[in-house]
């Protein structure tokens, strides 16, 4: 099934497909989002880390494999690489927003410089990079990451990350309602569990953003830009 026709939701079950995209390099970033060491620790019990093993296989086995890849041919593209994090200025979090103080799974308390919030090792950036640090879900709410985008001239933003659920689908939320266009990559991005991710993408689709394979992507950048690339 093609990105023209996956992930149908209600309102669009019965629409148009989309045109083809075409990305300009120039004008296109790819945003990898909370892709961090704390996500990838092993749970406080045996049973929570076998409710959990799922999500860490698809992302040992899927999404950090993929996101390697994407950032490598983005990169011989001449792609804007850019990092959002969620990590605290404050060592006692006063900073965070409410999302990231409430009780239960979404508290956290990282602040900046600790090992568990970095980006992991597989996809770590480059000096070059840009790495926001956010205190909320949507990586253009928590940062000044709307003004750098503007600044270098980007109209389009690549998602990818964690969680799918959670803070991609905020931040793909804020990017359209800036008036980016917005593509989220299916391969290169995981919730808790797969009925989850599925779900959300099904919402997000065609409405904030266009979902698609990330072999799919690669064909949206012009031919000529692959085999100078080579």
């Amino acid at each position: 099934m093609s990105w023209k026709t996956a992930y149908r939701s209600f309102y669009y079950a019965n629409a148009d497909e989309p045109d083809d995209i075409h990305l300009d390099p120039a004008t296109t970033a790819l945003l990898v989002i909370d892709v961090q060491n704390v996500y990838l620790a092993p749970k406080e019990t045996p049973e929570e880390t076998a409710r959990w093993a799922p999500f860490f296989a698809r992302m040992r086995e899927t999404v950090i494999p993929n996101n390697a890849r994407l950032i490598e041919e983005c990169r011989r593209r001449g792609v804007e690489i850019v990092y959002a994090r969620i990590a605290c200025q404050k060592p006692d979090g006063r900073d965070r927003s409410l999302s990231q103080k409430k009780p239960g799974f979404n508290y956290l308390l990282i602040p900046k410089d600790l090992e568990e919030g970095q980006v992991v090792p597989e996809l770590a950036p480059r000096p070059e990079d840009i790495v926001v640090t956010k205190t909320t879900d949507s990586a253009l709410t928590g940062t000044n990451l709307r003004l750098l985008l503007r600044n270098m001239d980007i109209k389009d933003v690549i998602c990818t990350g964690i969680f799918t659920d959670q803070c991609v689908s905020s931040t793909v939320r804020s990017l359209v309602d800036e008036s980016f266009g917005v593509i989220v990559v299916d391969d290169c991005c995981a919730a808790a569990t797969m009925e989850l991710h599925h779900r959300e993408l099904e919402i997000i689709n065609m409405i904030y953003c266009h979902v698609v394979q990330s072999d799919e992507l690669l064909g949206f950048f012009p031919a000529e830009t692959a085999a100078a690339a080579e």
